[in-house]
């Protein structure tokens, strides 16, 4: 399956790498890493995490603080998000 990632979810990982950079240097490196192995599970399994919101399913993304929201369409996977899960819950994603 193709993976899509929307303007939003691009400004999402640029804005984290940036910031997780800042605090170490390679840390940005590491989330990254992180991010991809959660895309690799999620291409692998799509319909393994759960439905959040509306048709959104979100995956978490191991050792951050930050999940990737996406939908399963025909011939693709669209990620939507990479949020941020210290925000205010009331926030949607």
């Amino acid at each position: 399956m193709n993976i899509r990632y929307t303007e939003r979810s691009r400004d999402d990982l640029e804005l984290a790498f940036v910031w997780y950079e800042r605090q170490r240097r390679g840390l940005g490196f590491e989330f990254l890493d992180c991010v991809e192995a959660t895309i690799q599970n999620i291409i692998d399994c799509p319909e393994i995490y759960q439905i959040r919101y509306s048709n959104f399913h979100g995956s978490p993304i191991r050792r951050f603080p930050f999940s990737i929201f996406y939908t399963i369409e025909e011939h693709e996977i669209i990620v939507h998000s990479v949020f941020d899960n210290r925000q205010d819950p009331e926030k949607k994603p």
